[in-house]
């Protein structure tokens, strides 16, 4: 682990040089740990540059901290992203890749990593029960017992902690969505002042909708801001390493349930103890979720179990990522395959069932005003090429797309001869991620 290389390697310096160390010096303090996730949520965010919205709390974190450019989710809905999460290992690996299966037992070596935190003397608490926020687990396997409480004012005195909690405001709940959050925001998001995706028609409705997904961001950056203050009210921000991330991407048409960035780029900040900043302010690596996992378990200086997949984000020896692995498989009714590989500057991805078209479930149908906008406005002859996408019957079996050219992924370009070579790459890229999980998602070979 990095934080025990770094002490043997301080000690050897101390040898080699005659330098006098304390005997009575205590070791460091473990950090206490609180992982925060934004239900639904991309990384429209003021502090990375997204227009009309505000979120001064989150800015300000931001920039005491390290805020990831390039996060990405390995599924773009909540219950795959966090069996993920939770065990620091691939959805598909662990056969936890569906929305809600419940009763998977995991394969032997795979441990919700709260246990190992448990097990090296962590309290863990669920849902920080003292500000109201959500206890939301949505766990796939068979639920272990891997929190000890539904607070960190339970802990024993000077006992670490990790508490989880969720900001769930940013959740559509059906029949209402998000009407609600904006009905009661002290200053509404302004709909002519907002950005819409070019996959979406420049209509009232559409800019009502996206307008109210951002009153949601600003109600959680409040949320946020209350945790934080909770923090200092304890003095216990100094030793407490917080990270916020969204648990899949934004919940609109070609986001929540597809591979696109829409569906699985979220926000990651992660702001560390006082003189304990790792990196730059910016970090524009690739990132996976799962790394978030790999670098909780070495701040608390514990070891990965054998099955792992995260890369800890403050250890400089560990590898940086080339590309990151993305994965959707049942959501609600619908039995879609798809598998997806990003490097800096593309994304590949595969569909498995592209007969499915772009089908989505009934909660989807019930919790998207959009949609029957855009079928309103299709039926008028109203929308152009890219806006009909979302209605086209079948999908194709590859899509590939240069992300910094075309970012929001609506130009394919797997046919093109000139990125020949780059469709070639990443599908062996795929194929070798594939072989190397197990993937138990895919469907059997004839």
């Amino acid at each position: 682990m990095f934080a025990s290389a770094l002490r043997s390697w301080l000690l050897v310096l101390a040898f080699l040089t005659g330098a006098a160390i304390a005997p009575a010096e205590a070791p460091p303090q473990r950090p206490n740990v609180l992982l925060v996730f934004a239900d639904d949520m991309g990384p429209e965010l003021a502090c990375y540059g997204h227009p009309a919205v505000q979120t001064p709390h989150l800015d300000r974190f931001a920039s005491q901290g390290v805020r990831f450019t390039s996060a990405f989710t390995t599924a773009p809905s909540c219950t795959p992203s966090r069996n993920a999460i939770i065990t620091g290992v691939y959805q598909t690996r662990t056969d936890t890749q569906d929305q809600r299966r419940r009763g998977i037992q995991l394969p032997d070596g795979v441990r919700p990593f709260t246990e190992l935190l448990r097990e090296a003397g962590y309290f863990t608490a669920l849902g920080c029960r003292a500000g109201g926020y959500a206890d939301k687990t949505d766990y796939n396997f068979v639920d272990a017992a891997e929190f000890d409480g539904k607070d960190w004012s339970q802990r024993a005195p000077g006992q670490p902690f990790f508490a989880q909690a969720t900001l769930y405001v940013t959740h559509r709940n059906p029949p209402v969505g998000w009407g609600p959050v904006r009905a009661k925001s002290p200053d509404p998001v302004d709909p002519a002042q907002v950005k819409l995706p070019p996959y979406f028609p420049d209509d009232p409705d559409c800019r009502l909708d996206w307008a109210t997904y951002l009153d949601t961001i600003e109600a959680l950056d409040r949320q946020f801001g209350r945790l934080m203050k909770r923090l200092e009210r304890e003095g216990l921000a100094d030793n407490t390493v917080v990270f916020l991330i969204g648990d899949n991407g934004q919940c609109h048409l070609r986001g929540k349930c597809w591979l696109y960035d829409a569906g699985t780029h979220v926000p990651l900040l992660i702001r560390y103890r006082p003189g304990e900043l790792s990196g730059p302010a910016v970090d524009r690596r690739l990132v996976s979720a799962v790394d978030v996992t790999a670098t909780i378990l070495d701040l608390a200086g514990v070891e990965p179990p054998p099955v792992f997949d995260g890369r800890p984000l403050n250890d400089p020896a560990a590898p940086v990522r080339t590309e990151v692995f993305t994965a959707r498989d049942q959501i609600d009714e619908v039995h879609d395959i798809i598998r997806a590989v990003r490097t800096e500057r593309y994304k590949y991805i595969r569909n498995y069932r592209p007969e499915l078209g772009y089908r989505s479930g009934a909660y989807l149908h019930q919790t998207q005003p959009m949609l029957p906008v855009l079928l309103r406005l299709a039926e008028e002859g109203k929308l152009n090429d890219v806006q009909k996408l979302y209605f086209a019957p079948t999908k194709p079996q590859e899509e590939l797309y240069d992300v910094i050219a075309d970012p929001y992924e609506v130009n394919n370009l797997a046919s093109a001869p000139e990125h020949a070579e780059a469709l070639a790459s990443l599908r062996t890229k795929l194929d070798a991620w594939l072989t190397e999980t197990g993937d138990r998602g895919l469907p059997p070979k004839n």
